[in-house]
């Protein structure tokens, strides 16, 4: 079984209200881009993936006059998948879902949200003292994480797609409001993700297999903010200390390489200067499912032999997004 995770930059802006392709001339929200160039690049990156599940990051927008799910199942209906069906959880307010798009021959796929009483249901408020004052703040998720109950041949899973806060300083207007911002920002993440690993120890503790995935807007080393709070949230969702923890190979990678090469998922363009590379996507599993001998890969376009050596495969995922797919291969 194969699953994935990807994050589609700005996958709303391809659909018309009606969940209809926009395949035409007009630019799309990536730079030089066109619409009809981007759809057909994710065409054959969708193809390519051959998926039973891909948990999409960036999914169209849910609002009264469109859905998520007519958008994807039209999208897999034209491209011809066989991952046909989609499901999302809570809607948000930022015309970026969180949505799995799956082959309902193969997979079961039911939004199921769990809660505890120490740690709420992602659409809720949980309460964490940010700025060590003793009076704890509400944190709310943006983008409230995809709680799914998966049923397929290689066993039940739980499953969670995650898109966490986004650490840049968006509206900074000089140097020490960045600061402040990127500071506030990274508190922000890492309480959502104490949150999240709260509900991965409540799975843990029932015995639930477990797959995290999705993209967390962090990683070890990522930036020099890391070194205040002496974690990543990352590390934090992973599990830390004696507890039960949670795998990812990239992760373990990177945790061990804090100088050196280390995997990237994303590729950010910067005017004016060199590409920015960071590894920002994670399919995180439970002992249960490591068990099963799982293979991760990065389709990066320049550090995948395979997706290198393709020339069109290349060009498309470079084309189609700012992140490339994590594919989750299960032995049968």
């Amino acid at each position: 079984m194969r699953i994935a995770t990807y994050n589609v930059e700005w996958f709303n802006n391809l659909f018309g209200d009606d969940g209809s392709l926009l395949d035409d001339d007009a630019w799309s929200s990536r730079w030089n881009v066109t619409r009809a160039q981007q759809l057909a690049a994710l065409a054959d990156v969708f193809t390519a993936l051959d998926a039973d599940a891909v948990m999409i990051i960036e999914a169209p927008d849910t609002s009264p006059h469109r859905h998520t799910v007519t958008a994807l199942e039209q999208f897999a209906a034209t491209v011809g998948l066989r991952a046909r069906s989609a499901t999302i959880g809570y809607p948000n307010d930022t015309q970026q879902e969180i949505a799995l798009l799956y082959d309902p021959d193969v997979i079961n796929a039911t939004h199921d949200p769990k809660a505890s009483p120490k740690y709420p249901r992602f659409d809720q408020t949980f309460a964490m003292d940010l700025d060590v004052d003793a009076a704890p703040e509400p944190i709310r998720w943006s983008k409230p994480p995809l709680e799914l109950a998966l049923t397929t041949p290689v066993g039940d899973f739980r499953m969670i797609g995650v898109h966490a806060k986004s650490k840049a300083p968006h509206g900074a207007r000089n140097d020490a409001e960045a600061i402040r911002i990127s500071i506030e920002n990274r508190r922000k993440q890492l309480a959502q993700c104490v949150w999240l690993r709260g509900r991965v120890e409540d799975h843990l503790m029932a015995g639930d297999d477990l797959i995290v995935m999705g993209d967390f807007n962090d990683g070890p080393g990522l930036d020099e903010y890391e070194k205040l709070f002496g974690r990543s949230g990352v590390e934090i969702v992973l599990g830390e200390g004696n507890g039960t923890q949670l795998f990812d190979p990239h992760a373990r990678l990177a945790l061990s390489r804090r100088i050196g090469a280390s995997p990237t998922t994303a590729r950010f363009k910067r005017k004016g200067q060199p590409y920015l590379q960071a590894l920002l996507d994670y399919i995180m599993v439970s002992p249960g499912v490591r068990d099963k001998n799982p293979r991760w890969q990065i389709w990066h376009p320049f550090d995948h032999p395979d997706c290198y050596e393709n020339e069109p495969l290349r060009n498309a995922l470079l084309t189609a997004s700012d992140h490339f797919p994590v594919v989750l291969d299960i032995p049968s």
